[in-house]
């Protein structure tokens, strides 16, 4: 009896805990689970998000490998600062209740952005 108590006790616990890491996490969730496409969307809006890629369109414009190569590094501190600046485990904590997404959406198309800014903007031959 006493066991079963216990158990139920130590399940019960994790959900009381993650209910506050939602809403310090995200404040304004409505309580349905963040997709892929949801948590691209709201990491592609962040100021830092929205800084980079004007970097990035910037680049591409003047087709300048040192802006471009600026930019790539600027989405690579993004993607290193949401994928592993969090020290106590909270955002996991988030994914698993439902409040932030998987970010692996949002890293691929990130990918996609740096290797076309790569190949755009790599150095022009003579012939071309």
């Amino acid at each position: 009896m006493k066991l079963a108590y216990i158990g139920s006790v130590i399940v019960a616990l994790p959900g009381a805990a993650w209910a506050e890491i939602c809403d310090k996490e995200r404040p304004n969730w409505d309580g349905t689970d963040v997709t892929a496409i949801g948590e691209a969307f709201t990491l592609f809006t962040t100021p830092v998000a929205l800084v980079v890629l004007a970097f990035t369109i910037i680049a591409l414009r003047f087709r300048n490998q040192w802006m471009g190569l600026g930019a790539v590094l600027g989405w690579t501190g993004f993607i290193a600062l949401i994928t592993t600046a969090d020290p106590t485990g909270t955002r996991n904590l988030a994914i698993a209740e439902g409040c932030i997404g998987s970010p692996t959406l949002f890293i691929a198309v990130v990918a996609a952005i740096c290797v076309g800014t790569v190949i755009y903007t790599k150095p022009r031959n003579a012939d071309d």
